[in-house]
């Protein structure tokens, strides 16, 4: 069966056709291949017990390379008019630029956005799983899903698969009742609400134009231009940011795209200064 082929099933003991197996042994190596349904966030982990230690003995066993490089450059901060949200769109896999056009800002609901550095896949996935979850509450609470408490959710996630190759570092942003609310979350199990963050491997780039020239009392057209030119700086240092840099504005009532910009165009703007 060409499925089972390219899922690997077919190297399974009981999906084989030769060698029976008992009953008993059916039974225990299909427990075995599907441990890991047995926690409801865990359909993408390893279907083996024990995927701590496991992972790093196949890893050893079959010389792959688990640490990937990876890098990015998102910029957050709150200000007088709302949280403003600034990313690059380059997605890399060690010095290979795989996409130009990575979408680094991702919808959690109408009310909360989510920022992506790190391993793609796992931002995208547990993304998806926050976006049910704050669904879920609001269906059962008939409130919405704080920031904070998102961000304790995630936190619980990484915790829980650390040391298992997840490879996060989100920022939640959103409007909680006592106001807007920025939350930097990882893989580490990290959680720091606060004003100001950048994230990446263009981060420090990023933070010394941030260090310099943030002030809480700006305005709309000056936070929108802080955030494109500390996004800028960082792509022009960081051989891993880069492409289409995203601005995103929220205040208490939505979120929007502000605009888009590509970085040579920013370097056209900012160049001359």
């Amino acid at each position: 069966m060409a499925l089972e082929n390219i899922c690997g099933m077919d190297k399974v003991p009981f999906m084989r056709t030769f060698g029976a197996l008992t009953s008993e042994q059916t039974i225990e190596e299909i427990r075995l291949a599907s441990s890991n349904m047995d926690n409801p966030f865990a359909i993408k982990a390893p279907p083996f017990e024990r995927p701590r230690e496991r992972l790093n003995e196949l890893a050893a066993q079959s010389k792959v390379r688990m640490d990937f490089d990876h890098g990015t450059t998102t910029v957050g901060f709150v200000y007088q008019g709302g949280i403003i949200l600034c990313v690059d769109s380059r997605a890399t896999s060690g010095k290979f630029i795989g996409s130009q056009s990575m979408q680094k800002v991702v919808q959690v609901n109408k009310y909360m956005l989510s920022t992506m550095a790190g391993g793609a896949a796992d931002c995208s996935y547990w993304d998806r799983v926050l976006t049910r979850e704050c669904r879920l509450h609001e269906l059962r609470y008939k409130e919405r899903l704080s920031v904070r408490s998102a961000a304790r959710f995630i936190c619980n996630v990484a915790a829980e698969y650390k040391g298992m190759g997840l490879c996060m570092g989100m920022m939640l942003a959103g409007w909680s009742p006592e106001g807007p609310t920025l939350v930097y979350v990882d893989s580490d199990g990290l959680r720091i609400p606060g004003k100001v963050f950048a994230v990446g491997s263009g981060a420090s780039n990023a933070l010394g134009i941030l260090d310099t020239d943030y002030q809480f009392h700006l305005s709309d057209e000056d936070a929108f231009e802080l955030a494109f030119r500390a996004v800028y700086h960082a792509t022009m240092r960081d051989i891993f940011s880069g492409g289409l840099v995203r601005l995103y504005h929220m205040d208490q009532n939505s979120w929007r795209n502000v605009a888009n910009k590509d970085c040579q165009e920013l370097h056209e703007e900012y160049s001359k200064e």
